[in-house]
């Protein structure tokens, strides 16, 4: 399963580099072709637009694997590790519940409504850029299982407190 996670977390930090920088083209020419040539170019701040949404939910997705998303723990820190156990998988469960039903199964019903939508600008319809929300769904879906998975493992570590001083430490 460690080889499994490391594969996906090397697909999706490359994906997001790679849009990324698209991002980051689009604005220069977006910004040169508007500022420069005084013809801005209609397409460019539409997929840059998408581009970011796209980035954005690929990068929650990534923050969630390395659980590095935003949590407020000062409470279940105080726990003794069972409760600690518990308060994670109810929190992980939650999520979960919530990305399946708003991402994947809205997301997909979303993509299914404009799939045959035109884009007046872009080469793409409105469902294949809709597309980002079903996926990231279900990547932030697996790794939720997984998290739930290691909190049911006899291998789980609770939560470690760790002080401002040994974050700067670390620095």
């Amino acid at each position: 399963m460690t080889i499994f996670r490391t594969w996906l977390a090397r697909v999706l930090h490359t994906i997001c580099v790679v849009l990324f920088a698209a991002l980051v083209l689009l604005v220069v020419w977006q910004v040169f072709t508007r500022l420069v040539l005084n013809n801005p170019s209609p397409w460019t701040a539409i997929a840059a637009q998408y581009t970011f949404v796209w980035v954005s939910l690929i990068g929650i997705a990534i923050a969630t694997g390395e659980k590095a998303d935003v949590v407020m723990d000062f409470l279940v820190e105080k726990l003794p590790r069972q409760l600690q156990r518990v308060a994670d998988i109810i929190a992980y469960l939650c999520t979960l519940a919530f990305v399946v039903s708003v991402m994947v199964i809205g997301g997909l019903k979303q993509v299914a409504l404009a799939w045959h939508q035109g884009n007046p600008v872009l080469p793409f319809s409105q469902g294949q850029l809709y597309l980002a929300l079903p996926i990231s769904g279900c990547v932030l879906s697996l790794y939720l299982i997984l998290h739930i998975a290691n909190a049911l493992s006899r291998h789980y570590e609770g939560h470690i407190v760790v002080t401002e001083d040994e974050e700067a430490a670390s620095l």
